[in-house]
């Protein structure tokens, strides 16, 4: 028995050492809201699926954001929890799998949170009377039970009907009551942590407004500029606003009403019939509102309350139309149509029913009370239109529109012929009146028009007619043309024909009036215009043996005259004229001769006055005025004057003459939508006519400029450019002074700032020096003699050839430059040479100057030192010849220079000239000085002495 009981323990061993054990590390875990927690389960056995389920009995799925499992190994496998929260509270379960052998393992998981008020709005507020439901949302782990308190004591639901703490901890007081009013504590607590929190909640109970009108009814009169006064007094909590409304619509101070701060006073000003009716004073706060009317009684002039718009058929039996009026006293009401009045003094006494009928019996007026209809009979479409109703009384009267609408079928309307010719458009108009509108087709030859074959017929269409228009290429384009009109009442159609337009026959002149330079032609119109209306007439005419001349005048409606100018006196004329239409020019009429009047120098008067004629061009504000010259009075025009203004003005424009010549002027630059007065007046040896006058209005001024495509420049771009161009200008002239005439902004700048005397200084400085020269009478020039055949060496027989008169000035070398006394100025070859042409005289000679320290003066001529020691002297008076005085300065003819080898030399009949004096003439006493003069006229020249070079250098001119 014994070995049998340890065979059955030794097969239940190894069947425990076959099963499989599950076991979870820890067993059981609290977490707090937020934290991250893993779970290890551990398998003893082998086991082929391990997995993990949540509370819920679900599988965890390794894809779980918040809860993840991870198999580690072949034993083992791990349940992380990342920010805990409070619904993965609960058991978690581990099972193993190996084919039928299952084993598994549970940890509970407790999660913990502390007390947190989530929704607890305060103030809080109620209105009076109401449910009220305080709010105090708490969440934690445990859950936490509410504790609610107010005024300090511990709020008890049992003993008060009133309270009732909910299952979700809000507080309900049933028909708070302004009392209630206060703090309340929501008191939160967890018994199994001894965690508690509160918050201080404000309720506030609101009262609803209570509003009384001062007066429920108010009267007034309208028109009279009166206010009148509505007024209502309110109370509440809070303090509520108050307003007012007028038909559905709030008013607000302004010009019409005027509210006092508080909106408790509505003022409204110039009380009118419309002003009447209910007021509703309004007095609003959080707990609602509530209102109270008002109403106002205005007594009125007579107006018309109600009209009633009607709609007809054409040939129905009768339609009505309704006007009621209102007013105080009670308005009379009367009818009319198109000028026409329906009452005629016969209208029914407002005190008993009665009618007025009109004699056809198609029009009858009903009136009882403040109400009148108009009845009108056999409905035909020439109804349709607006009818105006007046309602009149002893203050005043109203007039008010109703419109009647008759439906009736298309009408079509319009000139049956249309005349053209072959490749000028024609428009054949199809006026249709319908209502409602209709659709218009055209047909030719039973098919509708324009076909897809056709390209010379197109169509245009407005609102209340159809335009075909045709360009007849051949003569099988005129003819029949049907135009059809359709719409809901009924279609109608009409046959329209193009004609071929013809020529205009020739006018007939009927009379020539003429005068002495002009005459006037009376013509009558031609019997034909061939369809289409004559726009032009052409007048011509010529004196004997002379060509035709000739001239087109616009044809004006009822014009029967024209006059010709420019005649000669005493002569004989012919003309003829014909007529222009727009598709050609007709026959010429008979020629009428006759011959201008004499010029009557006894008999002579003022012209006649001129007839004008005005063309607003194209750009808006400028007029071509034309003018006819009849009767020159028998002298011919000398001129015309012309003299206009703007109507609102007093002063004339300046007066324009125009020459006898002349048939127009243009004037420009008028002010937009101005009206102005324009006056003529033509001129003869008599005298001036009598002004023609004309009356015209500028257009309006347009937004752009016609013909712009919006990529123009602005007024101000173009001003830009123009200074923009201007200041470009102003720097060319002013580099241009600075480079020639040394002057201009730049030379000053050069001067003052940068302390250069600019390439022109050495002329300044003759200029100086010349100046004073001219000032120092004592001191006398260097006489400078040059012959015309023999040429002059310098002293030293070597040295470059001297420059003559036309050779440029050059800079000096830069040492002289710096050593160069300020006093001592340069020649230059035209402006600075002061030159005389005399001939020496024999008995006087010049007197010596003072000496000096001597320089190097580049001359034209050769210098003679006429005085022991030259002294720098500044330039005076030429002296005569005959040593009487200065004479006028001559100027020397420019020669131009001739180049050889790199230097400048005078032109082979020009003497060479050496302008070199060395210091104390080498030596020589002044007795030793020749002056060689030939036998023809020496040329002497006076020129102020060179001030002394420091360095020795020659000073260049």
């Amino acid at each position: 028995m014994l070995q049998i009981r340890d065979i059955l323990w030794g097969f239940l061993y190894i069947a425990c050492a076959v099963a499989i054990q599950v076991q979870v590390t820890p067993t059981h875990r609290e977490i707090s809201v937020g934290e991250s927690k893993f779970f290890l389960c551990e398998v003893v056995g082998d086991a082929k699926d391990i997995d993990w389920f949540a509370p819920n009995g679900e599988k965890i799925l390794p894809n779980n954001p918040n809860i993840q499992v991870s198999r580690n190994d072949e034993t083992t496998s791990t349940l992380t929890i990342y920010h805990a929260d409070v619904d993965h509270a609960g058991i978690y379960k581990c099972v193993a799998k190996n084919g039928d052998k299952e084993a598994q393992a549970t940890v509970q998981v407790k999660i913990f949170q502390k007390i947190t008020f989530k929704n607890v709005p305060s103030p809080q507020e109620f209105n009076e009377g109401d449910d009220a439901d305080i709010v105090c949302d708490v969440v934690g782990s445990p859950v936490p039970f509410i504790i609610w308190k107010h005024k300090g004591a511990r709020i008890q639901a049992n003993k008060d009907v009133r309270y009732n703490i909910m299952e979700n901890g809000h507080l309900l007081i049933r028909g708070i009551k302004k009392t209630d009013e206060g703090s309340y504590n929501c008191e939160a607590r967890v018994m199994e942590t001894g965690e508690i929190n509160f918050k201080m909640i404000n309720v506030i109970v609101n009262v609803l407004p209570t509003i009384r009108a001062r007066q429920s009814e108010v009267n007034g009169t309208a028109d009279m500029g009166g206010s009148i006064l509505l007024a209502c007094d309110a109370d509440g909590y809070p303090e509520p606003t108050v307003t007012w409304a007028h038909n559905n619509v709030i008013l607000e101070s302004g010009d019409k009403y005027s509210l006092t701060e508080d909106g408790s006073e509505l003022v409204i000003k110039d009380v009118i019939k419309v002003d009447e009716g209910d007021y509703t004073c309004i007095a609003r706060n959080k707990a609602g509102e509530m209102s109270q009317e008002v109403s106002l009684n205005v007594f009125v002039q007579a107006k018309i309350t109600y009209l009633n718009n009607q709609t007809a058929t054409e040939f129905d039996d009768e339609v009505t139309l309704t006007c009621e009026a209102s007013g105080d006293p009670t308005p009379s009401i009367s009818w009319s149509f198109q000028n026409r009045m329906f009452s005629e003094g016969e209208q029914a006494s407002w005190t008993r029913p009665d009618q007025y009928e009109s004699h056809d019996g198609n029009i009858v007026v009903r009136s009882h009370a403040r109400v009148s209809s108009l009845l009108l009979k056999n409905v035909d479409f020439t109804y349709a239109g607006e009818y105006l109703c007046t309602a009149s009384n002893s203050i005043g009267q109203d007039n008010q529109p109703v419109y009647l609408e008759v439906r009736y079928a298309p009408k079509i309307q319009g000139m049956v012929a249309v005349y053209t010719w072959e490749g000028n458009p024609a428009n054949i108009s199809c006026g249709v009146e319908a209502h409602p509108g209709a659709s218009v087709t055209w047909f030719r030859d039973g098919l509708q028009v324009p076909s897809v074959n056709t390209s010379n017929v197109k169509i245009y269409s407005t609102q209340s007619s159809s335009h075909l228009e045709v360009s007849p290429e051949s003569q099988s384009d005129f003819g029949s043309y049907n135009c059809t009109a359709t719409n809901v009442m009924g279609t109608e159609s009409k046959e329209f024909i193009l004609i071929q337009a013809e020529v205009p026959s020739s006018p007939e002149i009927q009379r020539v009036e003429p005068f002495s330079s002009s005459a006037a032609v009376e013509f009558d119109e031609p019997v034909s215009f061939g369809g289409v209306p004559i726009i032009k007439y052409r007048l011509q005419w010529r004196s004997d043996g002379q060509d035709w001349t000739g001239r087109d005048y616009d044809a004006a409606e009822d014009t029967t005259e024209f006059t010709i100018g420019g005649l000669t006196p005493d002569t004989n004329y012919e003309v003829k004229m014909s007529a222009i239409n727009g598709k050609g020019e007709g026959e010429s009429s008979a020629v009428i001769k006759f011959k201008t009047g004499p010029i009557r120098l006894l008999f002579t008067r003022e012209p006649s006055t001129p007839k004008l004629e005005a063309m607003v061009q194209n750009q808006g504000n400028a007029l071509k005025v034309n003018w006819i010259m009849q009767d020159d009075g028998g002298s011919p025009i000398n001129h015309y004057l012309v003299r206009y203004k703007a109507k609102h003005v007093s002063d004339w424009k300046p007066e324009i003459r125009m020459p006898r010549s002349s048939e127009y002027v243009v004037l420009s630059g008028l002010d937009w939508n101005t009206e102005y007065e324009v006056r003529i007046v033509a001129v003869n040896q008599k005298g001036k006519s009598e002004p023609g006058i004309l009356s015209f209005r500028t257009a309006s001024e347009p937004t752009t400029m016609p013909g712009a495509s919006g990529s123009g420049l602005s007024t101000g771009a173009i001003v830009g450019i123009l200074i923009v161009v201007f200041f470009v200008l102003l720097v060319a002239v002013d580099v241009t002074c600075y480079f020639l005439n040394k002057c201009g902004v730049l030379m000053c700048i050069a001067i003052n700032f940068c302390g250069k005397a600019g390439p022109g200084a050495k002329s300044k400085d003759i200029e100086e020096g010349k100046a004073a020269f001219t000032k120092d009478e004592s001191k006398e020039p260097i006489v400078e003699v040059r012959t015309e055949e023999e040429p002059t060496q310098n002293q030293e027989g070597v040295g470059p050839t001297e420059p003559n008169e036309t050779t440029p000035l050059t800079e000096p070398e830069p040492a002289a430059a710096d050593a160069a006394s300020p006093a001592a100025p340069l020649l230059s070859n035209a402006t600075n040479s002061l030159a005389e042409s005399f001939t020496p005289p024999k008995d006087n000679p010049p007197k010596s100057s003072p000496s000096a320290q001597s320089g190097t003066v580049e001359s034209q001529t050769p210098l003679v030192d006429l005085s022991d020691t030259p002294k720098a002297v500044p330039v005076s008076e030429p002296v005569r010849a005959n040593g009487e005085g200065p004479q006028k300065q001559c100027e020397a003819p420019n020669r131009p220079p001739t180049q050889i080898d790199g230097s400048t030399k005078d032109p082979p009949h020009s003497p060479s000239r050496d302008a070199t004096t060395r210091p104390q003439n080498d030596g020589k006493t002044k007795d030793e000085v020749k002056t060689e003069v030939n036998n023809t006229a020496a040329e002497v020249k006076t020129v102020p002495n060179e001030a002394p070079q420091t360095n020795g250098n020659e000073s260049k001119a």
